[in-house]
């Protein structure tokens, strides 16, 4: 540090500010003190600040498969939000969360140099299945650890529940349903929900097809969907099975949403411009990431909870081109 002082003609004081990201550093001031530090190869020593200040400046994120459009939105506002505040964000995958691989990880993220940690996805994984230090913050969403650690979930009940009486308040007989990937937790709540909805209100409960969440798996099920006329309402567990399912509807002469109505969820900024533009219940992901936040840094900042929080993001049901009554 005094070499990288030196160099750039300041002290080592401003050093160590620039080092932490110290927002009181004039930029002119911190451009020559990182300058030099490149120059010198200069790494702060995040176990050395940690011993300093008490924290490493830093937290993990464990999710399922980032190619999943919500896991993705979600965990772009976190690092976001860590990046604003002066936090790097350490990124783990786990596309298979079973217990061994789960408890590797989350083991491995324990000991690097985190303060906290949030996990966006997690499967149908239960807390044994982490292995993580007493007292180490931790904040959940959409999993079986919702309830064990405080939380932030979408209201996937309430979702499902506005899509499936929209349709059946058509006129529609029954739903059919396309759920998402077996492993989903999110997957698991919106097959569920549905089929109780049906329950309730004593209509036939068709068995689901099963999808992947990709438009491809959505467009291969639309293939035999279209050959079927008893088909006249879909609820697709997302949006991108719902765009492959229309499109293969459109190739076989099936009209949206004249011979069968299609309703999707999470309300992606797609969903809007699509054709017919895409009935379905959006999920707000913005503030989904900074509920998560939050939990986070007040564990961090030492506020107790007697119990843990659990907070609901409500979703909202668009109706738009894609609904409308059977066909007589």
């Amino acid at each position: 540090m005094a070499d990288v002082a030196l160099l750039a003609g300041v002290s080592a004081q401003t050093v160590s500010r620039v080092s932490t990201g110290s927002p009181s550093v004039r930029p002119a001031t911190r451009e020559r003190v990182v300058n030099a530090m490149t120059e010198l190869g200069y790494t702060p020593n995040r176990a050395a600040r940690a011993l300093r200040v008490g924290t490493f400046g830093s937290i993990g994120v464990i999710t399922q498969r980032l190619a999943r459009t919500g896991e993705a939105m979600t965990t772009a506002v976190i690092t976001d939000i860590a990046r604003e505040i002066g936090y790097s964000v350490t990124l783990v995958e786990v596309p298979r969360p079973v217990p061994d691989e789960l408890r590797s990880v989350s083991h491995r993220l324990s000991n690097s140099a985190i303060d906290g940690l949030i996990i966006v996805r997690a499967g149908l994984a239960t807390p044994d299945a982490l292995s993580l230090p007493p007292g180490m913050p931790v904040v959940a969403s959409d999993s079986l650890l919702a309830g064990h650690y405080p939380s932030a979930v979408p209201n996937q009940v309430r979702g499902t529940q506005d899509a499936v009486t929209h349709l059946l308040g058509l006129g529609h007989r029954t739903v059919h349903h396309i759920a998402g990937a077996a492993d989903s937790y999110p997957s698991e709540v919106r097959r569920s929900t549905w089929q109780r909805c049906l329950a309730t209100a004593g209509r036939e409960v068709p068995e689901p097809w099963m999808g992947d969440w990709s438009p491809m798996s959505g467009y291969l099920i639309g293939r035999e969907i279209a050959r079927r006329e008893d088909v006249t309402a879909v609820y697709c567990a997302n949006d991108e099975m719902a765009f492959g399912l229309i499109r293969a509807l459109h190739e076989a002469g099936r009209r949206v949403p004249e011979d069968v109505s299609v309703v999707g969820f999470d309300g992606i900024q797609l969903s809007e411009f699509s054709y017919p533009p895409l009935t379905t219940v959006r999920q707000d992901f913005d503030r989904l990431g900074h509920e998560l936040m939050r939990l986070l840094l007040e564990q961090l900042s030492g506020t107790v909870q007697q119990s843990p929080p659990r907070v609901v993001v409500p979703t909202q049901l668009l109706v738009r081109g894609t609904t409308a009554p059977p066909p007589r």
